[in-house]
């Protein structure tokens, strides 16, 4: 079964929904609601171009669909395994890392770099969503930067709950967001974060 939301911030039982995790559509991107999404395991993902979009209102826009799967794929960060040659990447110092030093630029280049693709979903609208939820403390980023100061990979996501709900990352230059999640993961073992 599929819900149609309104504009009162609240979702209804994820578990009635589609075997794919959809079980509801419509409502907002507010920080209130994804907030909430969030710290229950439902994130919105759509085509942002209404003539892609699977559910229409009446003016014809596309809604914004709402999933929750059962199932996910989870790293726990003690378990990260760290390759030989990611290994020697890191003590190479080839790369620096940082943390929510440039969300926009990761956020922009994540959206950027999967534009053109058919189904792309990181829209403006979800671009400018996330940013509002970056400016309230609750989206990080991981930035990668290479010698020249250029940003050449990185990740972003929700922390909740002690819990790293990772969007989306790019890269680059060889193995940038892959250094990027194994220093997500080493920080979230600082921090006694749960799992992403």
């Amino acid at each position: 079964m599929i819900y149609l939301l309104n504009q009162e911030i609240a979702f209804p039982n994820p578990e009635e929904g589609e075997p794919d995790g959809l079980f509801a559509v419509g409502g907002d991107l507010s920080p209130d609601r994804l907030v909430l999404a969030y710290q229950h395991g439902i994130f919105p993902w759509y085509a942002f171009r209404d003539e892609y979009a699977h559910f229409i209102d009446e003016d014809g826009k596309g809604l914004i669909q709402w999933y929750c799967p059962m199932d996910r794929f989870v790293i726990f960060p003690e378990k990260i395994h760290i390759s030989h040659s990611m290994r020697q990447l890191i003590n190479s110092k080839k790369y620096t890392v940082t943390f929510d030093k440039n969300f926009n630029g990761v956020i922009e280049h994540c959206s950027d770099l999967r534009i053109d693709h058919e189904c792309a979903w990181l829209g403006p609208d979800m671009v400018e969503a996330y940013k509002k939820l970056h400016e309230i403390g609750v989206s990080h980023s991981v930035e990668v930067w290479n010698s020249q100061g250029n940003l050449v990979g990185g990740l972003y996501g929700q922390y909740l709950c002690d819990c790293f709900m990772g969007e989306s990352m790019f890269s680059l230059e060889p193995s940038a967001s892959k250094l990027a999640l194994i220093s997500l993961a080493q920080l979230l073992l600082q921090n006694h974060g749960k799992f992403i």
